[in-house]
């Protein structure tokens, strides 16, 4: 498992993102994926970081009961963070366009939480990413729409994407957070449960 000692513990990845997964094990880290069908919504009140927050503990509350003593399960949920507005996953291509829209010419957040579930106890991490975008013509969102299909990311995006290196201008913090998952954090969590440190 890379250079990490987890004590024999069993990550669980309970993530369906490609992208996610990628990066687990791109990152050395032996993992199994466990998978369960949430329904992702929260309370209106919620803001920002609280609602992924909520989003992910929800998703690892759907295991309760279910994870043995060696297994240490992770969920993680992002959203993209426009002018005190959550933007999900795409309904369909026009509500594509629409956030690709409000995307233009802006800064907005990028905000992933993780999740960290135990038998015995749960922990929550997150991270926060500044993303700036030039404008965007219509072509350049028809174009991007039309090829790449980015209907299952938050913001109608991916930053590593045709959109990301045409339209990006400026980003503050970390660049795999927008991708999916900030993987520093998620490996400086893992490291503190090294049976070597």
């Amino acid at each position: 498992m890379g250079n990490l000692n987890l004590k024999n513990l069993q990550i669980i990845l309970a993530s369906g993102s490609p992208r996610r997964q990628q990066f687990f094990r791109d990152m050395d880290l032996a993992f199994e994926i466990r998978l369960k069908d949430i329904e992702e919504t929260y309370p209106d009140h919620l803001q920002g970081v609280e609602i992924t927050n909520y989003l992910a503990e929800l998703k690892a509350s759907a295991f309760e009961g279910e994870i043995n003593e060696n297994e240490l399960l992770i969920t993680s949920d992002t959203i993209v963070w426009l002018e005190s507005k959550a933007l999900g996953k795409p309904k369909d291509y026009q509500d594509a366009v629409a956030i690709l829209k409000s995307l233009s010419n802006k800064t907005h957040e990028v905000i992933t939480s993780v999740c960290f579930k135990t038998k015995h106890q749960t922990e929550t991490i997150f991270e926060v990413t500044k993303v700036t975008f030039n404008t965007l013509s219509d072509e350049e969102i028809q174009y991007y729409l039309d090829k790449y299909k980015p209907f299952d990311k938050a913001g109608a995006y991916g930053i590593q994407e045709w959109i990301g290196l045409i339209g990006i201008s400026k980003i503050e913090g970390s660049y795999t957070n927008v991708v999916g998952l900030p993987t520093e954090k998620v490996y400086q969590y893992l490291k503190q449960l090294d049976t070597g440190n």
